[in-house]
């Protein structure tokens, strides 16, 4: 059959891979449940009837405020079958966040995981009149809960009534509003239609081998790449299993060792730290073996290898890799996709060495997500590019460089917010990303930075803080900057340190500390890290190198405020934050 709507890929799963044993499965309580197909859709189904038993309509938004785990899926199903639109909202937000989305789409319910957003939720109610019933998904003793929620959908099936709602559902209907967390301002809620979200898959399903059977997830599902992925893993039967934390990715890995998943550079980065680290403390041979081997990994081109370095490679392998990958249970994947961020050469180059396919895309919220993305063709990727167009996606570049597409991809608009819509959509259709960028000679599109984070100095020269702040963060040293210097003489950085790798070099030189505050303050730390930054500045321009900076040991997360929950910078918050030590950097 053909999917046109989110919740098409239910029986085309079932058409298509009957043998399939298990559709979804998260682990709780130390164990792995697993969900089939048919348990699936029969509990979808079983929602969709308590949906209608509670007097949702067609096009009513529903909030779900949840980490990943197959009752996300199984509402997301139960609420688009029957017409209404699916509210995702992250569970890391504030107090203020919340009442904004739920005052803006006037969600009647609400469906949270937690008790930390339960007691955000119940503070705001008052200052959310169309909210009218919560639901939580374990039983708190406070409000109804999921399986009361089953029950009532047991009770009152509505069978004939869902499938009427289900055939009157067009593929050009609202399926979901995902707020962007943003940079500056307000969250926006990005309204995509059943089409949107149907049409990007098929632009890049092709790229997993047949093969690959097996998904992990641990990105949140309110984040439009993981949604846009999830949704592919459904469309090729795959099993999608969920982390049980984000402490536990690792071991998750080894315990089910998949074949695909989502992930920002990151996680990829501290999987390859991890396994350079490992290095670190062997002996003799062994150590010089390992040391050779991951030299040969970071030199490795995704075209035109030579026959000698593919022997080189294949001998790597044998002594080195394959046993790595094996005992971290990466010895089945076969695809990886990368998003939110570049990633960086070596850490790219390593994992195509080891015979994993490196995939980086490239989209907003606002596109469904996907613009772009790499593809297993020749020349159809390369270390910090990302990828070419999907198929139906037109993309160019204005005279300024900015980024700009037209395509089944663009969303409908901001809800309730035309004037926003009309300033980001242009007449002719085409969406106005923000974003840098350039073509290469195969078509492959490089990210360069964002048009509003670019500053003058005071001497008139232009400097693009992305593309500076991507380099230094390639250092281990170096866990998050920013660059700074608009109307100033010159650059500068705030750098938070990464605390894991300054520990243990801390510990090789026996330098003594007890906090991190106490770290960053260290004369022979800082030494160091103006050494790392003399370092970086090499290969930049004269106007673009940092020549002071400042180290903090604040956390800059989500829940601290300086990350969104897409783990992008905001720069004003930084800025505002730190008002008192950019006066020290410049003065």
């Amino acid at each position: 059959m053909e999917v046109k709507r989110v919740f098409d890929l239910l029986p085309h799963y079932k058409e298509n891979f009957p043998d399939q044993k298990v559709a979804l499965a998260w682990k709780h309580g130390g164990k792995w449940q697993e969900y089939s197909i048919d348990e699936y859709v029969e509990l979808s189904d079983i929602l969709s009837g308590a949906f209608i038993e509670l007097g949702v309509q067609p096009q009513d938004k529903v909030a779900v405020i949840s980490g990943n785990r197959p009752e996300w899926n199984m509402l997301d199903m139960a609420i688009t079958q029957i017409g209404a639109v699916m509210v995702p909202i992250y569970p890391t937000i504030s107090e203020a966040d919340y009442k904004i989305i739920l005052n803006n789409c006037e969600a009647a319910i609400c469906i949270l995981e937690g008790v930390v957003v339960m007691n955000k939720i119940e503070s705001i109610w008052p200052e959310t009149p169309t909210l009218k019933k919560i639901y939580t998904f374990a039983n708190r003793d406070k409000y109804p809960f999921l399986e009361n929620l089953i029950e009532l959908g047991k009770e009152h099936p509505h069978k004939d009534e869902i499938e009427k709602r289900k055939s009157d559902v067009k593929e050009t209907d609202c399926a979901t509003i995902i707020y962007t967390s943003g940079t500056t301002g307000v969250p926006k809620g990005v309204m995509l239609s059943h089409k949107n979200l149907m049409s990007q898959f098929k632009g890049f399903y092709h790229s997993r081998s047949e093969w690959s059977d097996k998904a992990f997830s641990f990105l949140p599902m309110c984040h439009a790449y993981e949604r846009a992925l999830i949704y592919m893993y459904h469309y090729c039967g795959m099993s999608i299993y969920y982390a049980e934390n984000l402490a536990t990715i690792a071991e998750n890995v080894a315990e089910i060792r998949p074949t695909m998943m989502c992930a920002v550079p990151r996680v990829l980065e501290k999987f390859y730290d991890k396994i350079n680290n490992a290095g670190r403390n062997m002996k003799g041979i062994d150590k010089l073996v390992f040391r050779w081997a991951m030299n040969v990994a970071e030199h490795y081109k995704i075209e035109k290898q030579s026959p000698f370095y593919k022997r080189r490679l294949a001998l790597a392998n044998k002594l080195v890799f394959n046993n790595i990958k094996n005992k971290i249970g990466f010895d089945r994947f076969d695809v990886i996709v990368s998003g939110a961020a570049a990633i960086s050469k070596k850490v790219s180059a390593f994992f195509s060495a080891i015979g994993i396919t490196l995939i980086e895309g490239y989209g907003l919220t606002e596109t469904s997500p996907v613009i772009t993305v790499g593809t297993r063709k020749r020349y159809g990727r390369e270390v910090g590019f990302v990828g070419e167009p999907l198929p139906g996606v037109e993309v160019k570049l204005t005279d300024d460089n900015e980024i700009i597409c037209r395509g089944h991809n663009v969303m409908m608009g901001y809800y309730k917010q035309p004037e926003l819509t009309a300033e980001v959509i242009d007449k002719d259709g085409w969406f106005h990303t923000g974003d840098l960028g350039r073509f290469n000679k195969h078509g492959l599109l490089q990210i360069t930075g964002r048009m509003k984070n670019l500053f003058k100095t005071s001497l008139g020269k232009y400097i693009n803080p992305d593309l500076v702040e991507a380099k230094f963060m390639t250092s281990h040293f170096i866990e998050q900057i920013i660059v700074l210097g608009e109307n100033q003489k010159f650059a500068a950085a705030i750098i938070r340190p990464d605390f894991a790798f300054l520990k243990e070099w801390c510990r090789r030189h026996e330098i003594q500390f007890t906090t991190n505050a106490e770290m960053v303050h260290n004369e022979e730390v800082v030494k160091r890290f103006s050494k790392e930054i003399k370092h970086l500045n090499e290969s930049l321009g004269e106007v673009e190198k940092v020549k002071r900076f400042e180290l903090v040991a604040d956390d800059w997360t989500t829940a601290s405020g300086i990350l969104t929950p897409t783990m992008k910078l905001k720069r004003m918050v930084v800025m505002r934050r730190y008002e008192n030590l950019m006066n020290k950097l410049f003065n």
